[in-house]
């Protein structure tokens, strides 16, 4: 797989190390010329010390023939920018960006970027499993965004507690996918009736997850 990384930050640095250690063939652009310098010195000459939202240095990387774009720089814009640029001009089958605010991630999607890493979303989403919260916990997304798979954590005052599933008026597209009980999951039938403690798997869409939080945790 030939991979055109964006970005010699700590991130597309590892990520490159990692790439080659794997067997892919791999270049990085970096428009600082002195950490490109640094790079090339370890990895070898893979780096282009350039801007890598400019097409002819896109171009230079060989991009019209790379299976995937990695933009991983510390700026949300110049990833977006190498993305598109990728994705329009060179025909990139799969674009994937690094998103340092979460609020982002929406319009990356909407403007065709496959795929998005926020590691603030990651590290939020860890603190949120240690830390226990009456809410509904993000735990990945489907289609694009347009679905996710939500964790909710029932204790005694959740208003489905005692209640059978096949009682429950989930939001129109919404379904519970896994009952955790005692660390065990449970196989989903209409008659499971949910107890303290049980914790809930479902998919929803971002319109029914308001409404999905208020039917399984309470305002």
């Amino acid at each position: 797989m030939y991979v055109v990384v964006i970005g010699g930050g700590h991130v597309g640095y590892y990520l490159t190390k990692e790439l080659l250690a794997a067997g892919h063939e791999v270049v990085m652009i970096e428009k600082d010329p002195a950490r490109a310098r640094q790079i090339a010195d370890e990895l070898g000459s893979i780096v282009i010390p350039n801007d890598g939202c400019e097409g002819r240095y896109q171009e230079e990387a060989g991009m019209a023939r790379a299976d995937v774009i990695a933009s991983v720089t510390g700026d949300d814009e110049d990833n977006l920018v190498a993305c598109q640029v990728a994705k329009m001009r060179f025909n990139v089958p799969r674009a994937i960006a690094r998103v340092n605010n979460p609020k982002n991630e929406r319009l990356f999607r909407q403007l065709a970027i496959d795929e998005t890493v926020s590691p603030t979303r990651t590290i939020l989403g860890v603190i949120e499993h240690e830390i226990p919260v009456h809410d509904l916990l993000h735990l990945t997304e489907l289609e694009r965004g347009e679905l996710q798979i939500v964790e909710a954590q029932l204790d005694a005052s959740s208003p489905v507690v005692g209640r059978e599933l096949r009682e429950l008026q989930l939001p129109e597209g919404s379904h519970i996918a896994v009952v955790i009980r005692n660390e065990r999951a449970l196989a989903v039938r209409p008659e499971t009736r949910l107890v303290n403690g049980d914790k809930l798997l479902a998919v929803t869409s971002g319109q029914q997850e308001s409404e999905l939080r208020s039917l399984l945790i309470g305002e």
